[in-house]
């Protein structure tokens, strides 16, 4: 389930390029932000008080690392995010953001001294280069002409905010679960949004938004945040770090299908070529004890 919850936020993810692509001519990127995080904490407060018959307490020592996770993964990541659809296109972007497990694996590894062998070097590298053929429509030697633009360093600043993210929250979630971890840094991501958006933003146009605005707005705030946030965190928290985010590999190809199935876009050889790249990177990676264990047999 931990490996299936993973693939599907994966996929929830694709679809959030799509979402910010349909506001990007619509709504101020910190309106959009602000709305998508208001809509979760909502969502994930309720969802906490269920589950776990109240909310947690928080303790003081994790004060801190709440609001370093509410100012990385929400605050900063999601201000980048929307701002960056101004300046790039969503292919792009999703190649930028396919170098996270690369840094979240080298930083696991000398942070959390989690084993970077040669096997699950192997499948991240195989991972991200599939990613990057389907960026690329398999021409891999077009990526060197890639320029860097304002788009490019705001997409790059959504990494290391994920990055940062993602290593802080193992921290937290020695004490508190990933529910209660996701609910507690969005809800302070969403109060560093709100100030900003009321000062910098247009939240007076809302009643302009279309329906399709605020369905997009729906999707990134359910399905890209509650559903989203949560599963990556209980990947994280049940296979490490470093084998949960191989899995954001498929963030450009689910991208890429939802293009298709939603904007008509075609299915190219390349984006097979990919997604079979991806598929066994993801799998060498988080099998690599069963691989290492199968060659040992073999010699």
């Amino acid at each position: 389930m931990t490996y299936l919850k993973l693939l599907l936020t994966a996929i929830f993810w694709g679809g959030t390029f799509i979402a910010g692509k349909f506001l990007a001519g619509d709504v101020n990127p910190l309106d959009a932000a602000f709305v998508r995080f208001a809509i979760a904490s909502i969502f994930l407060l309720v969802i906490t008080r269920k589950l776990e018959g109240r909310l947690p307490r928080i303790q003081a020592k994790l004060i801190l690392p709440l609001i370093l996770l509410g100012a990385t993964g929400v605050f900063a990541y999601n201000i980048l995010f929307f701002s960056a659809f101004h300046h790039i296109n969503a292919g792009k972007a999703a190649l930028i953001i396919a170098t996270n497990p690369i840094l979240i694996s080298l930083l696991s590894a000398l942070l959390f001294k989690e084993r970077l062998d040669l096997i699950k070097g192997a499948g991240i590298i195989m991972s991200v280069t599939g990613a990057m053929v389907v960026i690329s429509n398999g021409h891999l030697t077009d990526l060197v002409s890639y320029e860097i633009g304002r788009g490019e360093l705001l997409i790059y600043g959504c990494v290391a905010s994920w990055v940062a993210y993602s290593l802080i929250g193992k921290s937290v979630m020695g004490s508190l679960s990933p529910l209660a971890s996701v609910c507690y840094s969005s809800v302070i991501g969403t109060v560093f949004l709100g100030i900003v958006s009321i000062f910098k933003g247009d939240l007076t146009t809302m009643g302009a938004w279309s329906i399709i605005d605020w369905f997009s707005l729906f999707y990134l705030g359910f399905f890209g945040t509650v559903l989203g946030f949560l599963w990556y965190y209980e990947g994280i928290r049940e296979i490490g770090p470093m084998k949960a985010s191989v899995f954001i590999n498929f963030v450009p190809i689910s991208a890429i299908l939802f293009a298709w199935l939603i904007l008509g876009e075609p299915v190219t050889a390349s984006l097979l070529v990919g997604a079979a790249l991806v598929v066994s990177g993801v799998y060498s990676t988080n099998a690599s004890g069963i691989i290492k264990r199968y060659l040992t047999a073999k010699g």
